[in-house]
Formats: structure tokens, C-alpha cells, sequence
């Protein structure tokens, strides 16, 4: 199969080891864990099979107690249905996995084949299980389906449906949560109110209406029984991970439901969506190119949101933005320094920027370019710590420092799996990261290698999820899912956008080192340090313009001596 990119070591201090056919194994640094794994035999398979039906068993009854005593049978809301669905999913993708792979030699090439085939038959059935059991399901196989770099591609291309497969409420239902919390019946509040929603999500829809003042909102309305349901779907689920550890011990995905518990409670708050729209809003007032939509409070709960309508095409819709003469790169540019902003410097991330939630625009009076940022609800909160850490891993991985690289990678958690991480963080081979993120492109055969041996790292990947703060998670989420628009529009991470994030990098180590001296003197030399390390980058980056534009008038000249214009 040839060496795994991934992993790759030059440091002569890092010892890979190999196989015979020069297949990498292991690195001593990751904690010697084997790849050569002993096949299960017959009386292991046997016990493995009683184990799961065990705990599929336990699960039930448990489940079945759990929701009896607190009423919650009811196969319309949650109920057996639910739940045994569930469960019997779960069995299932188990089964599967314990039993297909069996009697194929491990590593060879029936068996990566056969296991692709496996990871695309459980993705199918994880996918519809989310789809049948809606809400809290829809929501985590969403962020599943974000992890490119984590999870194999027969996961994440599968479940990236889940983003335009969410359910639909009724009217009738979007009238009772309406009623529920304001008092007043639709026609009472609006003026006209679109009964088809403009687009529907895991927890909540939107719909076009006119206030009786004319102005023209966006109502975003909860799914009536996701608040009630969240709850008990953690529940399940946690119960089923922890039956799958007992089958795959090398499997960890609590990470999954910690993140889960932690975060929807808030998602489910749409009062806080409001709050966070407004202080990301004030907090990137200077970017002339970004636009939060205005909330309106007055008709506001935490089940709805009224906020101002405003009308654009999905970020990675390219067709819209060749209609209305916008210019994808400079879309790009703008989106990675806006989240460059946001982590580096400011520590308060939009951790769902997929298509739907971004569009874009031409600004009605200006005629410039906006990207217009939706759904606010889940934002992670760095520390300082972190955060800072975050800059020094960034500008070590920029700037090729490898020692540093190391330093900050396991001051973040990630111990001796740093060349993991560091592949990870960046979507790059370890090889391109010792030569230089920035100075080395990414090349198809090195984006397709790395999304195969994604599914043979899996056990250290859940390892290494268990180890980084939780705080890391959501930022691993947002990177892929910034670099799947960026893979869409075509302007994968370069030089410049690089440039752009040392920029931020080089002001929030600036600032806050101002912040911890009460010497004028020190904040001054941290000062003219600033501005002189901005103005190397400036320097760096015009060198790179004055390249290309030789290039180009090379290439040109060519072209010209090649091929003459007939006169």
C-alpha cells in the first residue's frame, strides 16, 4: 500500500517503524501501539457476541426502566420506538464490524476493501437512524459529518447529507410554539407570514414574515419537541457508546457526548443566539465586508428568534457568485480573516460555519462584497491559555519551527501523538509540514492519501480527541468545515492567507504581553516589536506578488514567442 503520508517522520529523533513492503506500523513515540493486531479466533468471537448481546439487553431494559418511571413511552415523542431503533442500529454497525472482517488477513488488500465496504454500510445506517429519529440525532451526525480529517470518507460523505435532509415542522405546529410563547396568534403579530420555511435545520426552521410595522423579518422557530427530547437523546447515546468501548476498547467517542451535553443546552437557547450575534457583531465592526443581522428582542423568547431578513446566495455556491460578479477568492480571504480574528485574537469562535449559515452578497448601496454570517448559537470560548498557545502552535507551523511545533502541540494535549495533531490541525502530511505549510501546495494525491489513512489512525484519533481540551473539539469542527468551502470554491489555504493568520497571530502574543507589564518602557519595545514582525510580513508578502507577476509576464512572453499574433 506504500508508506502513510500522514505519519511520515523525517526528524531523525522520531523512528517510524516499518514493514517489510515499507508499510508504515507504528512510531515508538505514539506509544508503541502495534498496527500488526492479532486476528480474534473463534472462542473470542463468542464471547464478543454474548458481550453484545449483553449490553444490547442492558440497554433496553435500562432504557425501558429509565423512561417508564419517568413517562416517557409515548412512541409519538420518544418512546420504545425510539429508542429501540437506536439500539438496534448500534447492534447492527457492531455486529458487522466484529463478524465481516473476520477471516480476511489484516492489511491486506481484500481486507482495506472489505472494511471500506463496512464503514459505508454502518454510515448508511447511522444516516438513516438520524434521520428517523430527527433532532438531537440529525445534530451530532452533522458534526460527524463535518470531521473530514478525522473520520474515514465513507463517514463524513455520507453523513454531509444530513445538512439538507433536516425535518420540517408542520404550520400547525410553528403556530402552537408561536402561541405558546408570545401569546398571540400569527396573523395577530405579522402582517404575512410565509407558510414555507426558507430552510429547516437539525433544531429549528426559518420563515419569511412582515411585521405590522413593514419591516421584513426572519422568524426562526424551535421544532416543537426537540427541547423535551435533547435530554433523553443524550442519554441513549451515551449508554451506546459506552456499550461499543466494551466491544472496541480501543474506540473512545465520550468526547462526543461531552460535547453534545455541554453544547446543545445552549443551542436550544435562542436568547443566547441572540446575545452572541450582537457581541460578535461589535466585536468585528471594523470589517466592513461582514454582516450579523440586527435582532429584534421585542418578539424574542428562547424558542424564537426575530431577526432582520436579509437575502444572499450559500458561500459555496459559485454559480450565485459568478451571476452577481463576486469574486470567490477575495470571498475566501475574507473568511479566513474573520476566523482568524475570532480565534486568534479575540477567542470567541462561530463553531457552525457551514454553507447554510454563510452567505454571501453584493451590499445594496455600496455594490461591495458581504458575507453574511447566520446562526449564533454554538460559540466556543477560548482561554487565554489557550488561545495563546493556539497563536505559538500556528506561527511554528507556519515559520517551519519544528521544535516549537512539538512544544506548543503537547502543551495542548496532544503528548507524544504531536505529529498527529499537527497533520490534524492542518489537513497536511507530516512531510509537507516539515518542508512548510506555506511554502509547499497541496496536491490532490496528498489530500486523497491522507483521507486513506484516516481510517487506519482511527484508534489513535480517538485516543488523541480524549487527550486535547475540550475547547479543541469545536475549533478541529470549524477548520474542516471552513476547508470543505474552500475545497468547494477552489481556493484552498495559501501563502497569503497564511500571511493573514501570522498577522493576528503577531498581535494577540503583542497584546497580551502589553497587558501583563506595567512598564511604559517594555509595552514600547513590545510595540516597535510588533509593528517591525507586521512589517516583515508586509515585506514578505509583496516579495510574493513581485514573483508571481514575473511569472506571469514570463509566461506571457512565452506564450507570445510560442504562439505569434498573426498579423
Amino acid at each position: 500500500m506504500g508508506t502513510y503520508r500522514l505519519f511520515r517522520i523525517e526528524d531523525p529523533n522520531q523512528q517510524p517503524t516499518w514493514s517489510n513492503n515499507g508499510t508504515f506500523l507504528s512510531v515508538s513515540d505514539y506509544g508503541s501501539r502495534s498496527r500488526s493486531r492479532k486476528l480474534p479466533g473463534s472462542g473470542d468471537m463468542a464471547r464478543k457476541a454474548v458481550k453484545l448481546a449483553s449490553w444490547t439487553s442492558a440497554a433496553l431494559g435500562a432504557s425501558g426502566v429509565y423512561f417508564y418511571s419517568n413517562k416517557y413511552l409515548d412512541p409519538s415523542d420518544f418512546g420504545a420506538i425510539r429508542v429501540g431503533r437506536a439500539v438496534a442500529t448500534t447492534a447492527v454497525i457492531s455486529y458487522d464490524y466484529l463478524t465481516s472482517l473476520r477471516s480476511v488477513p489484516y492489511g491486506s488488500e481484500e481486507y482495506l476493501q472489505l472494511r471500506s465496504e463496512v464503514h459505508l454500510r454502518s454510515a448508511r445506517r447511522l444516516c438513516e437512524l438520524c434521520c428517523a429519529n430527527r433532532g438531537t440525532f440529525i445534530k451530532v451526525g452533522q458534526h460527524l459529518g463535518s470531521l473530514d480529517h478525522v473520520l474515514p470518507v465513507e463517514y463524513t460523505s455520507t453523513l454531509k447529507v444530513l445538512h439538507s435532509q433536516a425535518p420540517q415542522s408542520s404550520m400547525q405546529e410553528i403556530r402552537q410554539v408561536i402561541r405558546e410563547d408570545l401569546g398571540k396568534e400569527i396573523h395577530d403579530l405579522f402582517l404575512s407570514f410565509d407558510d414555507t420555511p426558507l430552510g429547516a435545520a437539525s433544531l429549528a426552521q426559518v420563515h419569511k414574515a412582515v411585521l405590522r410595522d413593514g419591516r421584513t423579518v426572519a422568524v426562526k422557530v424551535q421544532h416543537p419537541k426537540v427541547q423535551s427530547q435533547s435530554s433523553k437523546d443524550i442519554l441513549l447515546m451515551e449508554v451506546l457508546v459506552l456499550a461499543v468501548k466494551q466491544l472496541f476498547p480501543e474506540f473512545e467517542f465520550m468526547w462526543l457526548v461531552d460535547e453534545a451535553k455541554k453544547n446543545l443546552p445552549l443551542e436550544l437557547d435562542f436568547l443566547n443566539e441572540g446575545k452572541n450575534a450582537e457581541k460578535v457583531a461589535q466585536m468585528l465592526k471594523h470589517f466592513d465586508f461582514l454582516k450579523i443581522p440586527e435582532i429584534y428582542w421585542e418578539l424574542s423568547t428562547k424558542r424564537i428568534l426575530l431577526m432582520e431578513f436579509v437575502e444572499g446566495g450559500q458561500v459555496n455556491d459559485k454559480e450565485y457568485m459568478e451571476r452577481n460578479k463576486i469574486n470567490v477568492n477575495e470571498i475566501s480571504r475574507h473568511l479566513g480573516k474573520m476566523y482568524s480574528e475570532m480565534i486568534f485574537v479575540n477567542g470567541f469562535v462561530h463553531c457552525d460555519p457551514h454553507p447554510g449559515n454563510m452567505l454571501v452578497r453584493k451590499h445594496p448601496d455600496t455594490g461591495k462584497a458581504e458575507i453574511v454570517l447566520l446562526d449564533h448559537g454554538l460559540y466556543q470560548v477560548l482561554t487565554d491559555e489557550f488561545r495563546l498557545d493556539y497563536c505559538h502552535l500556528w506561527q511554528s507551523l507556519i515559520w517551519t519551527d519544528m521544535q516549537k511545533v512539538k512544544i506548543y502541540s503537547q502543551r495542548l494535549g496532544a503528548a507524544n501523538l504531536y505529529p498527529l495533531f499537527a497533520c490534524m490541525l492542518t489537513a497536511r502530511s507530516w512531510d509537507s509540514i516539515n518542508k512548510g505549510i506555506s511554502h509547499v501546495p497541496v496536491t490532490s494525491t496528498e489530500d486523497s492519501e491522507i483521507r486513506t489513512n484516516v481510517t487506519t489512525c482511527l484508534p489513535e484519533i480517538s485516543q488523541l480527541l480524549n487527550c486535547v481540551p475540550r475547547q479543541m473539539l469545536l475549533i478541529f469542527k470549524t477548520n474542516d468545515l471552513l476547508r470543505s468551502i474552500e475545497a468547494t470554491l477552489g481556493t484552498r489555504a495559501s501563502a497569503s492567507s497564511f500571511l493573514n493568520m501570522s498577522r493576528c497571530c503577531i498581535r494577540a502574543l503583542a497584546e497580551h504581553n502589553k497587558k501583563n507589564t506595567h512598564s511604559f518602557f517594555r509595552r514600547t519595545q513590545i510595540s516597535i516589536c510588533e509593528a517591525f514582525n507586521l512589517w516583515k510580513i508586509d515585506l514578505h508578502e509583496l516579495m510574493l506578488h513581485v514573483k508571481g507577476w514575473k511569472l506571469a509576464s514570463w509566461v506571457s512572453s512565452l506564450l507570445c514567442w510560442l504562439v505569434p499574433v498573426p498579423h
